[in-house]
């Protein structure tokens, strides 16, 4: 499997085994693999039918798992979907230098754009979960990764379209720089703080008969512009469950703007980054800027 960053870490089955081995015995002998993904922060494998381990790539991805182990527990009650359980959290060892976390394994499909069956229905769950997290209790909570302004993002997102304009990529440069900035005209959030996932990508999303049954992957989580949980309207519904997304959201022109904005700015910094190493990622990337163009 390519690398997907420079100072990503060696990572296979033997290591995962060998961590097993020294830290949780008890599951050192079920069978590992890895599972395919569009994550760009761990490598995942399935231990067994129950567990799976997630070792972070990188020393900057490492830093999230003590707060989601905080976290999560207390986010459960608040959510009607499944959220992980973090089971065991590991040690640096066996010449792997960061901390690491074994959950429980969740069963259900993992989305991809495009390929909805029931997108009404998976509308309407997308924003129960939305609104529902946004009622978790805000005291002591952390800043959401993406929760700051929109025009935090500004610089980065402005030389991605630069550079994405310099690939062989069919991208209409400046369209993107027009959507971008009718976003940054939206005015910044001015209204309390909430809690929000952060990272609602197709691939954290799971699925059981055309229902949403789990969302995964909360440490990018905290309180901030309620705005980056939107972002599934473009990166996941098509058009023609859009309204019904933003209809039960409750959110005012001005979110659903900024909301707009972050999903291209994800989108166009993904996609020359990763277009080589993480087809999941790219594909989306490229769903998400013909979405918002269209929009």
């Amino acid at each position: 499997m390519a690398k997907m960053h420079t100072d990503e870490a060696d990572i296979d089955e033997d290591l995962v085994q060998r961590l097993l081995r020294a830290q949780f015995p008890q599951w050192a002998n079920l069978p590992i693999r890895r599972l395919v993904s569009g994550g760009t922060v761990n490598a995942i494998y399935r231990v067994g039918t129950e567990l799976t381990v997630r070792l972070p790539l990188t020393a900057s991805g490492a830093e999230g798992l003590a707060q989601e182990a905080l976290w999560l527990p207390r986010l459960a009650p608040v959510v009607r979907v499944s959220i992980p359980t973090v089971v065991g959290t590991g040690e640096p060892g066996e010449g792997y230098p960061w901390a690491w976390s074994i959950h429980q394994w969740i069963e259900g499909d993992v989305l991809v754009e495009g390929r909805v069956a029931e997108s009404e229905l998976l509308a309407r769950d997308l924003a129960a979960f939305v609104t529902d997290i946004r009622k978790a209790d805000p005291y002591h909570a952390p800043p959401a990764y993406r929760g700051a302004p929109l025009a935090t993002a500004d610089a980065g997102t402005r030389a991605a379209i630069e550079v994405l304009g310099r690939t062989d990529e069919p991208f209409d440069a400046d369209a993107a720089l027009a959507a971008w900035e009718a976003a940054l005209a939206a005015p910044t959030w001015s209204g309390a703080q909430y809690w929000t996932h952060s990272d609602l990508m197709p691939s954290n999303l799971l699925v059981a008969d055309d229902r949403l049954v789990a969302v995964l992957d909360f440490e990018t989580a905290g309180i901030g512009d309620p705005a980056i949980d939107l972002i599934p309207a473009w990166n996941l519904l098509p058009p023609s469950a859009r309204r019904t997304f933003r209809d039960r959201v409750d959110v005012d022109d001005d979110t659903w703007a900024r909301g707009r904005g972050w999903a291209l700015s994800m989108a166009v910094i993904q996609l020359p980054y990763y277009r080589n190493t993480n087809p999941v990622i790219s594909t989306n990337a490229r769903y998400v800027i013909n979405q918002v163009l269209a929009d």
